[in-house]
């Protein structure tokens, strides 16, 4: 694991030591989502087989599908040239969005400057995230 470590260490991290991760599917190569990692999470994710973040607004770990079930095994991990941006390619199991899409970027820039949603739903994020709105 010592090769891995160094591995993990050489990678160029932002002033909060965190990289962005674009998250793709490894069949269709679809970009799913974005989010950060630190050494820690991409650690996790090497290990564990599945994708974990470091959450900056709530400053914590998360699984991604640990509220929804909706889960990622992970398939490869790459790096860009500079070593500051991950790909990590993924089964996705169930959809990546929170707000219930299969991919964050459900929505595209129209040609009158609106943002228009270009997918269906593939669930109800208040039927799939009530247990964490109970008081």
């Amino acid at each position: 694991m010592k090769k891995l470590e160094e591995t993990i260490s050489a990678l160029k991290y932002n002033e909060a030591g965190l990289i962005p991760a674009v998250i793709v599917d490894a069949d269709d190569k679809g970009v799913l989502m974005m989010a950060w990692m630190n050494a820690e999470s991409l650690r996790m994710t090497i290990e564990t087989g599945r994708t974990h973040f470091w959450s900056r607004s709530r400053g914590k770990f998360w699984m991604k599908g640990e509220s929804s079930g909706h889960t990622q095994e992970v398939k490869a991990v790459y790096t860009d040239c500079d070593a500051d941006t991950l790909v990590i390619e993924v089964l996705q199991h169930g959809a990546a969005c929170h707000k219930g899409y299969r991919s964050c970027f459900y929505r595209r820039l129209g040609a009158d400057g609106n943002w228009e949603v270009i997918a269906e739903k593939v669930f109800d994020p208040e039927a799939v995230y009530k247990e964490k709105k109970k008081p």
